[in-house]
């Protein structure tokens, strides 16, 4: 099979992966959803013609998304992740003992039943004791949740269901449901291809959180391969990590305590970029 899928990233960018087989694809209610078998990187998952991840470099993301706010906070029990269907984020969550409750809430049943069966290695915990999934729409349940510790928006683009999830007034109801020393973090797109998405979300979490930082992570499938996080944090920030020594239950492949610090330092382009 010489068959080619092609991301259309920007106006005049695109991602070209050949795959081998199609694995599954059905319309939800919300997305298509396709699954696929790729020469380069795996068993991906795409929405909507977007790459949500594949197996061979997921770890990146979810290690990323999770660990650097997980270590930043002192005491993370309940922790919160509003998308990721896949499962990746609550996986490297749970690898903190110290957390009593990981929360997934995602839109989209559909994403979750296609993880489980497509995407073992990434969904494996969505089933531990610990987990606790909400098949809802995330604007909603965030605006009752209280008593957080950790909040992470494991989001799509800022299109369809997921624009919402990148406005000002979720970051407002995010920081009412964290408790005083709560984080945030949110996925906040490439500096390189979303500079404007880049801005908006800092501009949007700064509005209710007294310290935001923006910390970087290179993701091959991604647009251009470099990609964002932005936390927020509602007291100072130990950006050096809470006990760098903690053995964690599982081990990482991308994150690690010395850069847990070095992530923030940014280049200066970025700088500039959310000034």
């Amino acid at each position: 099979m010489n068959t080619w899928f092609t991301e259309q990233q920007t106006e005049s960018v695109r991602l070209g992966l050949k795959i081998s087989s199609i694995v599954w694809q059905q319309r939800t209610p919300f997305q298509e959803l396709v699954v696929a078998e790729t020469d380069a990187f795996g068993r991906m998952l795409v929405l909507d013609g977007a790459v949500q991840t594949t197996v061979a470099d997921e770890f990146v993301y979810h290690e990323m998304i999770t660990h650097v706010p997980l270590f930043a906070h002192p005491h993370p029990r309940k922790v919160a992740v509003i998308g990721g269907g896949d499962g990746g984020a609550i996986r490297e969550i749970l690898k903190h003992p110290e957390v009593e409750e990981a929360h997934l809430v995602e839109i989209d049943g559909q994403v979750i039943d296609a993880a489980r069966r497509f995407f073992p290695t990434i969904s494996r915990d969505l089933d531990d004791k610990r987990a606790f999934l909400h098949v809802t729409d995330g604007i909603e349940w965030v605006r009752q949740a209280r008593g957080f510790d950790v909040m992470i928006v494991d989001s799509t683009d800022p299109v369809g269901p997921a624009e919402g999830l990148f406005a000002p007034p979720f970051y407002r109801s995010i920081a009412e449901a964290l408790n005083p020393d709560g984080i945030l973090v949110a996925q906040s797109e490439s500096p390189f291809l979303n500079a404007s998405v880049v801005r908006r979300v800092v501009s949007g979490v700064r509005a209710s959180f007294p310290v935001t930082r923006l910390y970087l992570a290179a993701i091959p499938t991604y647009p251009s391969g470099l990609w964002s996080f932005t936390l927020g944090s509602k007291t100072a920030l130990n950006a050096h990590g809470r006990h760098q020594q903690e053995v964690l239950t599982a081990p990482t492949r991308y994150w690690t305590p010395a850069l847990q610090e070095s992530c923030f330092a940014l280049p200066r382009f970025v700088e500039e970029l959310i000034g």
